[in-house]
């Protein structure tokens, strides 16, 4: 059975950290290209970054460049992403998806795989 499984988020004040962790079973990893995408609130679901699988490319939506990070350890089959400074208008629920293609990756169409998602919560 394909999963994603997302962990790491929760309530954090601005200004502070945390880590979300992707976990994927049941395909292999480094085959697929991961991104991580956020829904906040009345908000369409919206791309924050993403790592590709054939050179490790890295995106990163502008409003999160210089504080998130995105990396991988293919010998445990997760996918990180380190949340920095974070702000208020970061709070969403965040979602890590796998792409087989690699080739659109800015196109949530084109990931075949989701997770359940994760709340993240920045108070002010």
């Amino acid at each position: 059975e394909v999963q994603l499984v997302e962990s790491g988020g929760g309530l954090v004040q601005a200004g502070g950290s945390l880590r979300l962790s992707c976990a994927a079973s049941g395909f292999t990893f480094d085959d697929y290209t991961i991104g991580w995408f956020r829904q906040a609130p009345g908000k369409e679901r919206e791309g924050v970054s993403y790592i590709t699988k054939r050179d490790g490319t890295t995106y990163y939506v502008d409003s999160v460049k210089g504080r998130f990070t995105i990396s991988s350890d293919n010998n445990k089959n997760t996918v990180y992403l380190q949340m920095d400074s974070l702000k208020p208008e970061d709070t969403a629920v965040y979602y890590c998806a796998a792409d087989p293609n690699g080739y659109y990756p800015l196109r949530q169409d084109e990931y075949k795989y989701w997770g359940q998602g994760t709340q993240v919560t920045v108070s002010s």
